[in-house]
């Protein structure tokens, strides 16, 4: 008979795991009679006072164009497509060289671009006593899907959680996004642990459960909607209703 796994690490997915993404909270702006929440409220004055005669509705098709090229990229193989890219191929939309972009234009928006999303991330429930429960018990980190780490580690910071974990790793940092092995394999090295003492807590089944799955780790799937797992995907070792239900998940394999 297999032994029983005794985790020393817990490692988070961030977007709908830790903090959810609420698009109701980016700012209001008029695109072509229509109200819509986007960065690009805040973005547009930068890009126009670099690019004289670029339209907001322009800009704005640019920045959609380009967010679902880097998506349709990703799936490909899952190589990340960092946020520094997709300013570029927002501006290539638009009609303009790299040799044509201002000196700092990339590094402004980037930072605005942070700003605002920050400001749509709100904590999910039960984090901050599941956090301080864990981290008494076990090392923690996170492996995040995301074309910016300084994002991550602002919300991270902001929400005064990010001294919480000892790695945080994301996808444009390591160049592949999950489920591709590499990010994870990022995180044991960053920690010096292995997959067998690892239990991996993520939302996305063909993402977080498939990829922790695909190194060897045991999951949690955190299923707070109640939807059935999807067919043709390896099985998660345990499902959650919410964050809290996470300790009672690891006392429980403690005795088992």
């Amino acid at each position: 008979m297999t032994e029983p796994r005794r985790y020393t690490t817990v490692l988070f997915d961030l977007f709908d795991t830790l903090v959810r993404f609420d698009r109701s909270r980016l700012p209001a702006v008029q695109v072509s009679g229509r109200e819509v929440r986007s960065s690009v409220a805040r973005l547009y004055p930068e890009v126009v006072a670099a690019f004289s005669g670029v339209t907001l509705e322009a800009f704005y098709e640019a920045v959609v164009w380009s967010y679902h090229e880097a998506e349709r990229r990703r799936e490909l193989d899952h190589r990340e497509i960092p946020a520094r890219d997709r300013f570029r191929l927002c501006y290539a939309r638009l009609g303009f060289e790299a040799h044509q972009v201002p000196a700092g234009l990339t590094d402004r928006l980037l930072g605005i671009h942070m700003r605002c999303l920050a400001e749509a991330a709100e904590a999910m429930p039960g984090r901050q006593g599941l956090l301080a429960w864990l981290g008494r018990r076990y090392r923690l980190g996170v492996v995040s899907n995301f074309d910016y780490t300084p994002t991550v580690e602002y919300i991270l910071a902001r929400e005064a959680i990010l001294d919480r974990f000892e790695a945080v790793v994301v996808s444009d940092a390591v160049g592949w996004r999950k489920p591709s092995a590499a990010i994870f394999e990022v995180a044991f090295r960053r920690l010096g642990v292995g997959p067998a003492e690892c239990l991996f807590v993520g939302d996305r089944p063909e993402l977080d459960v498939a990829g922790a799955k695909g190194v060897g780790m045991d999951v949690a799937w955190l299923n707070a909607e109640g939807a059935g797992f999807p067919d043709g995907l390896p099985a998660p070792d345990f499902t959650l209703g919410g964050l809290g239900d996470l300790p009672g998940v690891l006392e429980r394999k403690k005795t088992a």
